[in-house]
Parts: structure tokens; C-alpha cells; sequence
């Protein structure tokens, strides 16, 4: 299998970024002495021709997103390619594993998956059956990402800062996560694990991307601060090296209080806004989903995040069986009250829990008297809510939101919108003030193109 096209490795969607889910598993195999082509459905056609000479299809499944574009592929390389091995990675992949081997996997790989994608190639070079191991949980010796196949950082995200478009890289510190946050899909795999990478690794990355054009470092760890020296180690290396290349880092509100004394070096390194997955404001919401903060913590790390000249963008699971319409209202006040319009992407605002196979919260007794069956096809569990006010605010506010992102629609514009659609919900006139047209050219928070998807 080491002839070159043997292997095809493909990214279905990894948050419009440059998939380093396909980048890593490359380096990986190309230090065996194999020669995998890639491919990224996300930005490129479907190449038939790369599919017809594989004989391992290796499709990577970090989100929900990919996993149902991946069974397409799948489909489509059973049409072209039927002696093909089909084998899908990641978070999802072990998540479904069951339902993806009834119907469309020939295997199944999770965790640290680069060790058994390599073994699986050998694998399958001498004829052995094909096993089912378990998420793979060993600490590797990570190669610097192989690149040079994928599509060019153009095709992907960009910062938008200041009316401008800056190219972006996307690498990792640190995988797995040491959190349990139970909508989360990381703990049923890594079950409070996590590996950092070691810094000239992350360096020698963040320069193959600058190298490519890249003017602004997406840190993809699930939490930047699981490891707080680590982190700002790599971010000073970063800087020291590319004092004019900023970066954003995601982490826990937690961690932004535990690490405040860090907080105004993080800024002054070049971190351009940190992301954190604030989710409700409902202390009953917050508590099951295991979050760890509350919402008086949610207005410390705010206020923490701006003293130290840090941008924060929270990110919100904003339907869940548990937020009751004021809940979700009061998050729209908190927003507007605060500034914060332009800090959200508006997709952020018809986010409705997912529970997929495998999730923490299939165990929690308060989430069983709103479950329902298993969408196998789907890749998730149904559940409705106990007002029905709040289904049918939830079917509005994302078709509204999915208009406007079409329309490329301004931030303010679409947050009024939804404020209008919370309040006919609630069969109340609007509290708020008259809303004022909104300033076409104000100086808006950087963000990154791609809005936040599961």
C-alpha cells in the first residue's frame, strides 16, 4: 500500500480551517514511508479519480457536521471504489461507531487515532482482519503537520479585523480535554484526559503557516488553559518569533478567573479575542451540563477579560430542555446590555443542544424526562422541550439566523431580529428600547469568517 494514491484521507468540515484532523494523520503515515493523497469536500469538488485508486478511505469526523457530510462521501466511494476499505476517525466516529460499521465503515478509529490509522494500514498490507480497538489514549511523538497536499489557507477562514481579511492558520497546543462538561463530545472519548504538544512541534507548524501567508493563529485546543504554563510557553515562543502574527485561544470561564493573573500577558503576547463557551446564564441550565462556572462567574470573567484589554466572544448552547423563555431572553438583554452584539455570532442564537450516542447526558436523570429515540441517520437523540413556545421560538430564530449569515446580514441587524421573534414569544411587548439603525461602519471586535458550528 506505500504506492502513492493507496490512501486517501478526507476532511468532510473542520470549522472552515484547514484540517489538521487530515494534516496530522499524514505526517504520521508519510514517517512510515506511506504517500497519502488528501482531499477536503469542504472547499474542493469530490475527486473520483483519487477515490477510484484508493484501497483505504480514511475519512475525518471531528464534529457532527463532518460525520453527516462523511456518510455521503462514503456512499459515494462504495459507488466508485467497492473493494475500498472505508474507515472513519475521530470524535464522532467513536461516538457512532455501531451504526457506522452496521452500515458504511469497515472501521472504526478514536482518540489519538494517528498510532491505529498507521497500524491499519499495515494491517491491512498483510491480509489480517480488520479489529476494533478502543479510543486510542497513548501519548505520542507528535511529526511536525504534512501540509503541502492541502488546499491553500485562502480557501478557509479568515480573520476579519479592522474591514480587512487576514489568512489564518490553525493549529493545537494540547488534545483531549481534563473537563467533563457533559454536552460535550470530548469526555466520552478522552474521559478527562489531554496531551500537550511540544512547543517547537507548535512552533514549527505556526511557521509552515505563516510561511503560507498566515497573518493570525487559531489555538483549536478544546481549552487553551487546560495546562496554563504549557500555553503561554508556546504563546511567548509564538510571539517572540512573530511579534506582528496574533492569535485567538478557547477557554473555559473557569480557567479565565483561576488564570486572571495571566490574562493581561495573554494580550499583550497578540491575542486578538479568546473564546469561551459561556453557554446559559441559568445557574440551573449550567449545572447540568456539568459547566463549572455560574452566572456570576460568567460576569467576573467578562469583566476580568476586559480589564486585561482581552476580547471575549462566548459562544451559547441557547435551547436546552432546562432554559425557560426568560432564560432566553435574559440572554439577549445580557448581550445588548453589555455590548456584546458584535462579539456573537448570530448562529449562536438558535444553538439547540445535541445529544449524541454516547453522550454524558444520556446518564443524567434530569435529561430523561425530555429524551426521545435515537435519529440513527442523524447521529443524534430527540428531545422536546416542556413549552412548546420554545420549540417553535427555536425553528424561527434559526431560519432567521441562517437568512441573515446567506445575506451576509450586519451582526445588529439579526440580533434585533431575534429579539423581535423572543418577545412575540413570550406574547409580551418589548421592555428593550426602540431599536436604533446600526452604525455601517463601527468599529467592530475581530472575528473569524466562518460562523460556530457543531
Amino acid at each position: 500500500m506505500k504506492e502513492r494514491g493507496a490512501i486517501l484521507l478526507v476532511a468532510c468540515y473542520e470549522l472552515g480551517h484547514q484540517p489538521l484532523a487530515v494534516a496530522w494523520p499524514a505526517a504520521f503515515l508519510e514517517g512510515r514511508g506511506y504517500a497519502p493523497t488528501v482531499m477536503d469536500v469542504s472547499v474542493e469538488p469530490f475527486d473520483a479519480g483519487k477515490v477510484a485508486g484508493a484501497r483505504l478511505v480514511a475519512i475525518s469526523v471531528p464534529m457532527h457536521t463532518a460525520l453527516r457530510l462523511g456518510v455521503g462521501v462514503a456512499e459515494q466511494v462504495r459507488a466508485l471504489n467497492p473493494s475500498c476499505h472505508v474507515c472513519f476517525y475521530g470524535l464522532y466516529a467513536t461516538l457512532n461507531a455501531d451504526h457506522l460499521l452496521a452500515t458504511c465503515a469497515d472501521s472504526v478509529l478514536g482518540g489519538e487515532v494517528e498510532p491505529q490509522l498507521v497500524e491499519l494500514v499495515a494491517g491491512l498490507e498483510r491480509g489480517e482482519p480488520t479489529r476494533r480497538p478502543g479510543p486510542g489514549l497513548a501519548k505520542l511523538a507528535f511529526p511536525r503537520p504534512s501540509r503541502s497536499a492541502l488546499p491553500p489557507l485562502a480557501k478557509y477562514a479568515h480573520l476579519e479585523r479592522d474591514g480587512r481579511l487576514e489568512l489564518t492558520g490553525y493549529v493545537e497546543a494540547s488534545r483531549g480535554c481534563k473537563h467533563r462538561c457533559r454536552h460535550c463530545p470530548i469526555p466520552p472519548v478522552y474521559g478527562g484526559r489531554f496531551f500537550v504538544v511540544p512547543r517547537d512541534v507548535v512552533l514549527a507548524d505556526v511557521r509552515q503557516l505563516v510561511a503560507a501567508g498566515a497573518r493570525h493563529i487559531t489555538f483549536g485546543d478544546p481549552d487553551f488553559l487546560n495546562g496554563p504554563g504549557h500555553a503561554l510557553d508556546v504563546a511567548r515562543a509564538l510571539h517572540a518569533e512573530f511579534p506582528d502574527v496574533t492569535f485567538d485561544v478557547t477557554t473555559k470561564v473557569e480557567h479565565l478567573l483561576r488564570q486572571r493573573r495571566r490574562l493581561p500577558e495573554l494580550a499583550a503576547l497578540g491575542c486578538a479575542f479568546v473564546i469561551s463557551a459561556v453557554e446559559s446564564l441559568s445557574d440551573t441550565v449550567l449545572r447540568h451540563l456539568d459547566k463549572g462556572h455560574t452566572r456570576a462567574d460568567v460576569v467576573a470573567a467578562l469583566d476580568l477579560a476586559r480589564a486585561a484589554g482581552l476580547v471575549l466572544r462566548p459562544t451559547w448552547v441557547a435551547f436546552t430542555p432546562w432554559t425557560t423563555l426568560d432564560d432566553y431572553r435574559e440572554m439577549l438583554d445580557f448581550v445588548g446590555r453589555e455590548d456584546l452584539v458584535d462579539h456573537v455570532d448570530p448562529v449562536q442564537y438558535g444553538i439547540r443542544l445535541l445529544v449524541p450516542p454516547g453522550s454524558l447526558l444520556l446518564k443524567t436523570p434530569a435529561m430523561r424526562p425530555y429524551l426521545g429515540g435515537l435519529v440513527q441517520e442523524a447521529f443524534y437523540y430527540r428531545w422536546d422541550h416542556p413549552d412548546p413556545r420554545m420549540d417553535g421560538l427555536h425553528a424561527e430564530v434559526s431560519a432567521a439566523v441562517a437568512t441573515a449569515a446567506e445575506r451576509v446580514e450586519d451582526a445588529a441587524v439579526t440580533f434585533a431580529r431575534v429579539v423581535e421573534l423572543a418577545d412575540a414569544a413570550a406574547g409580551a411587548p418589548s421592555t428593550r428600547p426602540a431599536s436604533l439603525a446600526p452604525v455601517p461602519d463601527r468599529r467592530r471586535p475581530p472575528r473569524l469568517t466562518e460562523p460556530w458550528f457543531c
